[in-house]
């Protein structure tokens, strides 16, 4: 490994409590009339974090919501891939837009508040602090870049990331193009990359480039995501064991 490149949510933030109440507000300003304002919020944000795994970008969590709101079962990728598709291209941009000037004007009203609710997994950061110079490390989200300079700041992370080695949503519509960025810009080979992800298909969209990749145990998924990462032959690592799977 030559290069360590980690997804921001559910690997390097728990910022679950964050997606939830922004992807809540902004499914709820598309369509009013939803009875998900009357449900019991605890219990909701437990239903979303457990379909979180089926998606990749903001507009997923409005899919996700919408199944939700619906009572569309979502037992497997395939069912979800199929729901998302039959929201249509048109809803799921405007949610999307939504979803960013929601978390904007919440980023700005209350700026420490905001940050306050994705914090980062203590013990991967402490591994990274230590480790720090063995590796290039490179972060690929699909997080805003500003929204990512902000929370990088607040909690101390900024140092750890080189400037241009951080891609956010910008840089494409899947983490494969992130990857590919990241070997232009490190002039490395696909094979010296290893990848860290908490969800399975964006394992699955970069694993033909070449690139090892690893589940994030601690993330956003749960044992049907386990078992299918290590059925695909990708390493599954806890926050207990993960320093001595990469390093050592």
């Amino acid at each position: 490994m030559k290069a360590l490149v980690l997804d921001c949510d559910g690997v390097l933030l728990d910022s679950a409590r964050e997606s939830f109440a922004v992807a809540r507000c902004a499914y709820l300003d598309l369509s009013p009339g939803s009875d998900l304002r009357d449900r019991d919020e605890s219990t909701l944000r437990e239903r979303f974090v457990e379909l979180m795994p089926l998606g990749n970008r903001a507009e997923d969590f409005g899919a996700v919501l919408r199944a939700l709101d619906t009572g569309f079962p979502l037992p497997d990728q395939q069912a979800y891939d199929q729901f998302r598709a039959s929201c249509g291209e048109d809803w799921l941009a405007n949610y999307h837009r939504r979803f960013y000037e929601v978390r904007d004007a919440l980023a700005a009203a209350s700026p420490e508040s905001w940050q306050r609710l994705m914090q980062p997994y203590a013990p991967l950061v402490r591994i990274l602090s230590a480790r720090e110079g063995e590796v290039a490390y490179a972060l690929a989200t699909a997080k805003d870049r500003r929204s990512v300079d902000a929370i990088f700041a607040f909690h101390g992370l900024t140092k750890l990331f080189p400037e241009q080695l951080i891609l956010d949503k910008e840089t494409g519509a899947n983490k494969a193009a992130h990857l590919t960025r990241l070997r232009d810009l490190l002039g490395l080979p696909f094979e010296e990359l290893t990848f860290v992800d908490d969800k399975v298909n964006h394992l699955d969209t970069v694993s033909p480039l070449g690139v090892r990749c690893v589940l994030a145990a601690w993330g956003y998924n749960g044992p049907r995501e386990h078992a299918l990462a290590e059925e695909r032959g990708y390493l599954v690592c806890t926050l207990d064991d993960v320093e001595a799977r990469l390093f050592d």
